[in-house]
């Protein structure tokens, strides 16, 4: 049965080609009108000046013009989600909304609540899966139950994958735009202020569906180097891509198809395998927060939330040094100032970072985890989540708890030379050699020469790292019995 109107409802899918609800509300409609709501529910803990909800304005603002060329328009309210689609529907006499599957548990929750409002009004929301490639309990073990572990997780997933290459296959949109619902006269954007918002000082660059396109083209010429390159974050070697798949201005499926081509024609090198484990950690990722809502609030292993983790003024003290990048560990400090700054941090400073705030400071993971969520442009609760957990070793196939990264070796190790630290410490850039990864073991001629006093132009450290990991050690035995 065709449908008279239809609303489409974007939320984290800011694009038009391949896009699932899109393309089923254009084939099951004979008019379709597009809709994007600013959700207080979501956006009223933010700053005014967010720098997520500057990249989604402007990329709304390519996606209504995009939407413009086709003959529609997009409409933008501000408020809860539920009463604003009810009431949009209800005022455009729309029968049902199309929307695309979320797998987080507020926006599972906002979901039901618009298809209840919708319901009694008769009407209806439709959803489809669109950010994955296999979802929910699409991938299972052969005893029927979900994985918990992600090496087998992405083998049965590549078989799959393999068994259907249909998952890849893009929705076509543009071919049926023709039941977009015509602009009206007068129809203008909303701008930020409008919106009650800001532009930030040092937005995301390269928002929207074109944005996306330039960072993926740049991101392929370094593919081939992709697996080498990828733990130095002095290098410009990560793909910037994971901002775009957060909000959907460019789609999975594209890029899943892409590396399969340069994996096949082996165009892509050894690059292009290790960056499609990366996108297959992201489905694992959602299909455990799917399966175990709670890992939310708690410990995937249930038994870790009775750490006792460090509480109290001294342990504010140190959250507070530790997101301020005033740690006295040049490669922790210099990765949280990069992520205060720009709102991106290199994937192995993500690692670095939350094992030193849980193993060597004692800290919930929970804390650093939602510091990550107000900073983290291309923040998305599964991932997250999963590699907060990974980290502290409460998640699923984590980090063991004897393993507790060591910030030197890893300063060492992955940024040899200090460029990384350099670049957001100038104050220590005068350091040469090893004493740049731990100036507190510098000679005090070296810092003389480099012109550093500790305590004053860095700070001293905030634990010795020996003494804070027999501390961890011994806060995991205990919950061991040990």
């Amino acid at each position: 049965m065709t449908l008279r109107n239809s609303l489409i409802w974007f939320r984290r899918d800011l694009r038009i080609e391949d896009h699932a609800a899109l393309h089923h509300a254009l084939l099951s409609s004979r008019r379709v009108t597009a809709v994007f709501v600013f959700d207080t529910d979501i956006l009223d803990g933010l700053p005014p000046d967010d720098r997520r909800v500057q990249f989604i304005h402007e990329s709304l603002r390519e996606l209504d013009a995009r939407l413009r060329e086709l003959g529609g328009y997009l409409i933008m309210r501000r408020g809860r989600a539920a009463q604003e689609i009810a009431a949009l529907a209800a005022e455009l006499d729309a029968e049902s909304v199309f929307a695309n599957h979320d797998y987080e548990p507020q926006a599972i929750a906002r979901d039901r609540a618009v298809a209840e409002a919708l319901r009694r009004d008769g009407r209806s929301l439709q959803t489809f899966k669109d950010q994955a490639i296999f979802e929910k309990d699409e991938v299972l073990t052969l005893a029927g139950g979900p994985f918990s572990v992600f090496t087998p997780y992405k083998n049965a997933w590549l078989k799959r994958l393999a068994a259907e290459p249909q998952a890849m296959l893009p929705f076509e949109t543009v071919p049926h735009a023709a039941a977009l619902a015509p602009t009206p006269a007068g129809h203008a954007m909303p701008g930020l202020a409008e919106l009650g918002f800001t532009p930030h000082p040092q937005p995301v660059p390269d928002a929207g569906m074109s944005g996306a396109r330039r960072t993926l083209d740049a991101f392929m010429e370094r593919l081939p180097r992709y697996d080498r390159e990828r733990n130095f974050p002095a290098l410009d070697s990560s793909s910037r891509l994971s901002v775009h798949l957060r909000f959907g201005t460019l789609p999975v499926r594209a890029l899943v198809r892409l590396l399969r081509e340069k994996i096949d024609d082996g165009s892509g090198g050894a690059g292009a395998a290790v960056w499609l484990s990366e996108l297959i950690w992201r489905d694992f990722f959602m299909m455990i927060l799917y399966r175990h809502p709670r890992v939310a609030t708690q410990s995937f292993k249930q038994s870790f939330d009775a750490l006792q983790w460090e509480d109290g003024d001294a342990a504010d003290a140190l959250f507070a040094a530790w997101c301020a990048g005033r740690t006295g560990y040049p490669l922790v400090d210099a990765a949280m100032l990069q992520l205060n700054r720009t709102g991106f941090m290199h994937n192995r400073l993500r690692m670095v970072v939350a094992s030193f705030l849980t193993k060597d400071l004692g800290i919930d993971w929970r804390r650093g985890e939602r510091y990550f969520a107000l900073r983290l442009n291309d923040y998305e609760l599964s991932s997250n989540n999963g590699n907060w957990q990974w980290a502290a070793s409460t998640g699923c196939d984590a980090q063991p708890w004897f393993r507790i990264f060591n910030p030197v070796t890893q300063s060492r190790r992955f940024d040899p030379d200090g460029a990384f630290i350099r670049n957001y410490l100038p104050q220590l850039a005068g350091l040469e050699g090893t004493a740049i990864h731990a100036p507190w073991l510098a000679r005090p001629a070296a810092l003389e020469r480099a012109g550093v006093v500790l305590g004053r132009d860095y700070p001293l450290p905030v634990v010795d790292h020996e003494q804070a990991r027999a501390k961890s050690l011994a806060r995991f035995r205990a919950l061991r019995g040990e």
